[in-house]
């Protein structure tokens, strides 16, 4: 009997170890787990068009940290954001929603809704260390239910300063920031951080891309046909260059950091730009040097491969979500509203280059209101499809200005030399092809062959030859838009033009310029206000 019960006693006693020792385990495969997410680095210029980096073959544009995490990683050909304006661009990506599935957050300058969760604040509650600096979310006003201001991007690290390199740009040392961060994160915890540079953003020192940058103005091979060739504007896009270039500086003082602390291999990198360059007929509208921007993505430790070339289309949309599944969060986890999106993933586990997932064969793009200057601030709705490499697009407002009335300056395109040479030109030659393809009105329905007319100077939407390509777009558009439940396929559009700035000076802001007040900001000129208008909308 006694021995019966020394042999229970052992019995017990080697469970019991075995339990404890089989829950150390666990704990141990917990840490390493939560050890090996990776961290996530988003590098995001402000204003940088598809097709100006060293890797897709732009002399006049250096960038040589973006090419190395191209050749590292992955270069995206078709990427594209649904809308070409900073603040909906970036809640798009934050949340992996199109901007028309997010109510005021459609617009720009506008009130984040409550109810929509980002990326960020799930990957902080997830255990994250989440931190940005520069530009996060914006411009807009993020509350929470209590009226408490909202990290979108995460914990700000701002205080590090240096000079800049030239007027009109940040003296936010971003890659100073990036170190503090680190130096604040936790060693035991993955990390995730947003480095939002305002370059190459308006306004440009005037001549510096040769005065600074060592450029010449006959190192661009091509001048958009949509703008005159001459030396104003050729200058003007060297200025812009010149600003890509230091953002793409900080991104290798931040890549830098990384080989020293050897984060490396398990870091996932992706550097892109919220929409296209900060010139007519690009950034605001819906052509494709509005909405095709450069992506790269490296990730040693994640994506098979180096130096892949993919020619997917991806989209704003699917960002979120890849962010999410590198976390290893089930998104329903996360407590975001569902995403239209999907994951990079399937791209990132393939070896493959040109088109890895047939299925990624198009992408939807639009717009709502941007920013004031037409009467009643109402905006430039547009819906649009890019699909075998051709462009649709629904104007549903074609007797409104699509970049601003002119008697307000055309307010929804930012103030440059660019946009001045265009109106003068207009003003002496009031049937100036320029003006019209930027600030003329435009049809209710486009279309463009992207392959030989990238420009989308070209409207083949009258050619019988692309009737049943364009019926089976529009159809196409019309089915994904109902299925997102976008006001505009309901007959409710008008709600977008109902949301409110969040700034009151915006609010006011049309009415001030109206009665002649001087309101100074550096995407306005007064000499491109029409002193004798050509003709108000209704």
């Amino acid at each position: 009997m006694n021995l019966l019960r020394s042999m229970s006693h052992v019995i017990s006693f080697v469970f019991g170890c075995v339990f404890f020792i089989g829950m150390a385990f666990q704990c141990i495969r917990q840490s390493d787990a939560q050890q090996t997410r990776p961290n996530i680095l988003f590098c995001i210029a402000d204003d940088w068009s598809f097709g100006h980096s060293g890797s897709d073959g732009c002399d006049w544009v250096r960038t040589p940290t973006f090419d190395e995490v191209a050749r590292r990683g992955i270069r995206f050909t078709r990427c594209y954001t649904p809308n070409a304006k900073c603040a909906p661009a970036r809640s798009i990506l934050l949340t992996g929603r199109y901007s028309w599935q997010l109510k005021d957050a459609a617009n720009h300058v506008c009130f984040f809704p409550t109810e929509f969760k980002t990326y960020p604040e799930a990957l902080k509650e997830a255990g994250y260390f989440v931190g940005f600096t520069g530009k996060g979310w914006g411009p807009g006003i993020a509350n929470d239910a209590q009226g408490k201001p909202r990290q979108m991007t995460g914990v700000p690290f701002q205080k590090r300063k240096q000079k800049p390199p030239a007027g009109g740009i940040s003296a936010n040392d971003y890659a100073g920031n990036f170190s503090e961060f680190l130096a604040a994160a936790p060693k035991d915890r993955p990390w995730c951080f947003w480095y939002g540079a305002t370059e190459p953003h308006r306004g440009f020192e005037s001549g510096v891309g040769t005065k600074k940058g060592g450029k010449q103005l006959d190192q661009i091979k091509h001048v958009p046909s949509f703008w005159p060739d001459n030396a104003t504007i050729r200058q003007d896009m060297l200025d812009y260059g010149f600003e890509v270039e230091h953002f793409d500086r900080h991104v290798g003082r931040i890549i830098t950091q990384l080989k020293d602390r050897k984060l490396i291999e398990n870091t996932l990198v992706v550097v892109t730009s919220d929409h296209g360059m900060p010139f007519p007929r690009c950034k605001g509208q819906a052509y494709d040097y509005s909405n095709h921007v450069p992506m790269a993505v490296m990730w040693p430790d994640g994506i098979k491969g180096e130096g892949r070339v993919v020619d997917d289309y991806v989209s704003f949309v699917d960002v979120a979500a890849t962010f999410v599944e590198a976390a290893g969060l089930p998104w329903k986890q996360t407590g975001m509203a569902s995403h239209s999106g999907r994951s990079l993933f399937d791209i990132f586990s393939s070896s493959q280059s040109n088109q890895v997932n047939p299925e990624r064969d198009h992408v939807l793009i639009g717009k709502e209101r941007h920013d004031i200057g037409r009467p009643h601030d109402w905006g430039y709705p547009i819906r649009g499809i890019i699909k075998n490499n051709w462009l649709y697009l629904k104007n549903y407002e074609p007797l409104r200005w699509p970049g601003g009335n002119p008697e307000t300056g055309y307010l929804n395109c930012d103030g440059s030399p660019t946009k001045t040479s265009i109106l003068e030109f207009h003003r002496a030659s009031p049937n100036d092809r320029h003006w019209q393809l930027c600030f003329g009105k435009r049809p209710p329905e486009e279309l463009y062959d992207l392959t030989k007319d990238p420009d989308c100077v070209h409207n083949l939407i009258s050619h019988p030859s692309h009737a049943k390509m364009v019926a089976q777009y529009k159809h196409q558009l019309h089915e994904e838009l109902t299925q997102q439940q976008d006001p505009r396929m309901a007959g409710k559009g008008s709600v977008f033009d109902e949301y409110i700035y969040a700034s009151p000076q915006t609010r006011n802001f049309f009415e001030r310029f109206m009665r002649g007040e001087k309101v100074k900001a550096g995407w306005i000129r007064s000499s491109d206000i029409e002193k004798t208008p050509l003709k108000r909308t209704p």
